[in-house]
């Protein structure tokens, strides 16, 4: 950071040190717009004492070695590496019951991003409790693992808040409602997290929507047609009209980042929704105007629910270990589409400072 350079550094490779420890070989390592940000220095702290941070948080490993304590993997084992890690504060309940997803201090610590060093390497060590086996049949989409936490807790949540209220389908098909079931989730944007965040709500049974830049005919239409979803084109389609086009939407799914658009769907949103916020805003040139009472008259006569939502838990990891188990049965196709290239570690000024022409999950390869 304090010479703005991105560059391939060598330093010494890690050996394990505690009994927990384990070492592991980094197979795969997803490109996603967090690293994009970090590398144009919009944020991003190196570790204590170093001048550099490692980035890389969305990750696949081999695992080489094992400490003498360690009981949850394997050698040989495929791994996901969790990426928030603790606070240090004792009073911080969260952290303190293995929850740092909501740390209340914000003195947490994530790989790749904040004081921590990231997984774009040959070798990382870590500690057993951070790591999730991942089957050896999903040796090639493994790298998803990480982002689809990130719906995979969305998701948990959601169900959580709707205890609220009888939200159980009377029927498979409920008239009035979708055919995968009586829910309809709107998803904004076909990126990663959007595309799979799509997936995680179809494979759950909602009838989903994905509203997005680009043609319903493009690769992103394409795989979303083929989860059973149906893809609106945001150049051609406004939001205000999505309720009379498409029925009552029970969730929205903001995977985009674009503050206006996502208040735009939240006045779209049905009776007793939940919307769910998970991207973050860059700083926009000029704020965006909206109609707060409006707003705010929806939510309180409709008892809707604004949530945001940021990284994932275990429980939210072994969840998406196994959907990507689903996802591989019922849509083969469409999940080994999301990832468009793979690509050796030196290539990495191509994937972390340009923007690949219609990608949208790159990888790089380290080993």
């Amino acid at each position: 950071p304090s010479t703005r350079e991105v560059k391939l550094v060598d330093e010494p490779a890690p050996r394990i040190a505690r009994p927990t420890d384990v070492r592991f070989r980094i197979l795969d390592v997803g490109v996603c717009g967090t690293d994009k940000e970090l590398c144009a220095f919009k944020y991003g702290t190196p570790p204590a004492g170093s001048d550099h941070l490692v980035i890389g948080h969305e990750s696949l490993g081999e695992v080489v070695e094992v400490g003498e304590g360690v009981s949850r993997v394997a050698v040989g084992e495929l791994v996901v590496p969790m990426v928030r890690r603790p606070c240090p504060h004792p009073e911080c309940v969260p952290c303190a019951s293995g929850r740092q997803d909501f740390c209340s201090t914000n003195d947490y610590t994530e790989r790749g991003i904040k004081e921590r060093h990231g997984f774009l390497t040959e070798l990382v060590v870590d500690d057993e409790r951070y790591l999730n086996v991942v089957p050896r049949a999903l040796r090639d989409v493994g790298v998803l693992v990480e982002p689809l936490t990130i719906a995979e807790k969305a998701l948990a949540q959601v169900r959580q808040i709707q205890q609220r209220l009888p939200w159980a389908c009377p029927t498979p098909t409920a008239p009035g409602r979708g055919a995968n079931g009586c829910h309809r989730a709107l998803v904004l944007g076909a990126g990663p997290v959007g595309l799979l965040g799509a997936m995680a709500l179809a494979a759950d049974g909602f009838e989903t929507f994905v509203y997005s830049r680009g043609g319903a005919d493009s690769p992103r239409g394409r795989l979303v047609r083929e989860i059973g979803g149906t893809f609106l084109e945001a150049e051609t389609t406004r939001l205000a009209d999505l309720p009379r086009r498409i029925g009552a939407i029970d969730v929205v799914y903001e995977a985009t980042g674009v503050s206006a658009l996502a208040f735009d769907a939240l006045a779209v949103l049905g009776t007793n929704g939940v919307c769910v916020l998970t991207g973050v805003p860059g700083r926009a040139p000029a704020p965006a105007t909206v109609d707060t009472d409006r707003l705010m008259r929806g939510m309180v006569l409709q008892n809707q629910v604004l949530l945001g939502s940021v990284n994932a838990s275990r429980e939210d990891f072994e969840a998406a270990v196994r959907d990507l188990g689903t996802f591989r049965s019922r849509w083969p196709g469409a999940l080994g589409a999301l990832i468009t290239g793979r690509f050796p570690l030196d290539a990495y000024a191509g994937q972390l400072l340009a923007q690949p022409a219609d990608a949208i999950k790159n990888v790089l390869t380290p080993a």
